[in-house]
């Protein structure tokens, strides 16, 4: 009663729901290793630039030293964002604090958006993959009983292996959601707290470069 058994003995249906499964297993522990070593590197970088812009003697000196300080691009476009706009362009109406936060707003967002790669997938995958796996118990079960019926004999011997057979399917889903539902938890709270450092500073850049 094992995964291979479902490969060798099942049918098309079992077999592409098997291989679904498997599909989403790698493609989670991808996003899962990948955007732990992101966010990890992400709230480190995020710090020390916020730090080191600060601690600049202006603006384009802190820029410069944002290219070293942020290899991810996190806080370097929330800077680069509040370059004044060429005059006479609706961009450029309105006083200098509009200005500031309408292109704060949508650099925030364009970093944000690089953040939360990969979390719509991991979601997808904590979500369906318990119903996937039990699509392929269903359809194991109901192969199994009717190849029991169509031999007339039931015993506890020839109903135990195909069903528990069958169940591994289940089993296998679970296995493939748990992993993608902690890591999206957890990332998420990660997230959240990233975005609170760089939403605070936009809020004190455009306030600094406003009463510039």
């Amino acid at each position: 009663m094992d995964l291979q058994q479902v490969l060798t003995q099942g049918d098309f249906v079992s077999r592409a729901v098997a291989l679904l499964l498997l599909a989403m297993s790698v493609a989670s522990w991808v996003v899962i290793v990948w955007k732990g070593w992101m966010l990890r590197r992400a709230r480190t970088d995020v710090a020390r630039s916020t730090a080191a812009f600060w601690q600049a003697p202006s603006v384009a000196e802190a820029q410069q030293r944002l290219t070293s300080f942020d290899p991810l691009a996190l806080v370097l476009p929330l800077v680069l964002a509040t370059k004044i706009e060429a005059p006479g362009t609706l961009a450029a109406a309105g006083d200098r604090s509009q200005q500031l936060t309408r292109v704060l707003r949508n650099a925030l967002h364009a970093v944000l958006h690089k953040l939360q790669f990969g979390q719509v997938m991991l979601a997808t995958v904590g979500s369906t993959a318990p119903f996937v796996g039990l699509l392929g118990t269903v359809w194991g079960i109901y192969h199994a009983l009717g190849a029991i019926a169509a031999s007339g004999q039931m015993s506890i011997d020839k109903v135990a292996g195909p069903v528990g057979e069958s169940l591994v399917m289940t089993a296998a889903g679970l296995a493939v959601a748990i992993p993608a539902v902690l890591a999206y938890n957890v990332y998420g709270r990660l997230i959240g707290s990233i975005e609170a450092d760089l939403e605070g500073f936009a809020r004190d850049l455009r306030e600094l470069l406003s009463v510039q």
